[in-house]
């Protein structure tokens, strides 16, 4: 991973804002193709209800000596668009595009996005999206029964769309896509943690003790930049006092930079 230092980003935000998406069109020109090894990490659903933390909690990862890593895969950008609004402005991506045997999970952030990334592209694009090129499945036919609506061309004709039907339409197979997770609890705001590192903390603390001092000193320099431009005293100590709760040493480094700064 290389890193821009936040003085040569800004630097460069001014004389070239553009360089990042100049420099990926112009790698791809080369061959050069960046890429991203996939993988996915396994938890038993048995696991899920006593784990130190809650696993469906986005905000928080799996360590990896819990549940290594499993290699599945390579996303490669090999080609640049020919047409910007045709296979760029037009795409659609959805969590609830899901391929048979794989399901969502209880994380509340992903149910809420289920049905709102849906309702955007029918919002932006249309009725029709999953029939565009760009977004149409490459090994079949996409089978949304959407249609009718702006831009569509009348393939399917009088056939019907909607089930149940009596006209030899689409029926449901009751066939489950996928296998269910039970789920238990009350919702709203719980007074004590249902497990043990349920808290904003442990996890942002780890990652700090496992950076390199360069690293972290880095992280210090441009949190403190933004923090030592607080007009009001308390509000700048509370904010380097979340930090100091994720590590006592990340704290004092950042309440010195941001002194220093002040003068």
């Amino acid at each position: 991973i290389k890193n821009l230092t936040a003085e040569e980003a800004e630097i460069l935000a001014g004389k070239d804002p553009d360089s990042h998406q100049r420099d990926l069109r112009e790698a791809i020109e080369r061959g050069e193709f960046p890429s991203w090894t996939v993988y996915v990490q396994v938890m038993p659903a048995a696991e899920a209800a006593t784990y130190r933390f809650n696993p469906f909690d986005l905000t928080k990862v799996w360590p990896h000596a819990d549940y290594p890593l499993i290699e599945f895969g390579k996303l490669e950008l090999n080609r640049n668009p020919e047409n910007i609004f045709a296979e760029v402005e037009q795409s659609i991506f959805s969590p609830a595009h899901f391929v048979p045997g794989i399901g969502p999970s209880p994380d509340k952030m992903l149910q809420g996005r289920l049905f709102a990334y849906g309702d955007a592209h029918r919002y932006r694009v249309g009725i029709n999206a999953d029939h565009l090129p760009v977004n149409r499945p490459h090994a079949t036919e996409a089978r949304t029964n959407s249609r009718d609506g702006y831009l569509y061309d009348g393939r399917h004709k009088g056939a019907k769309n909607y089930e149940p039907n009596s006209f030899g339409g689409p029926t449901q197979t009751g066939r489950p896509l996928w296998q269910p997770i039970p789920v238990t609890g009350v919702t709203g705001e719980t007074v004590t943690p249902v497990h043990a590192e349920d808290n904003d903390f442990v996890q942002a603390g780890n990652l700090y003790r496992l950076m390199t001092e360069e690293e972290k000193e880095r992280l210090v320099n441009n949190l403190a930049g933004a923090i030592s431009g607080v007009t009001r005293d308390e509000i700048a100590d509370r904010a380097i006092n979340n930090f100091r709760q994720a590590d006592e040493d990340f704290g004092k480094r950042l309440e010195a930079a941001v002194q220093a700064l002040r003068g």
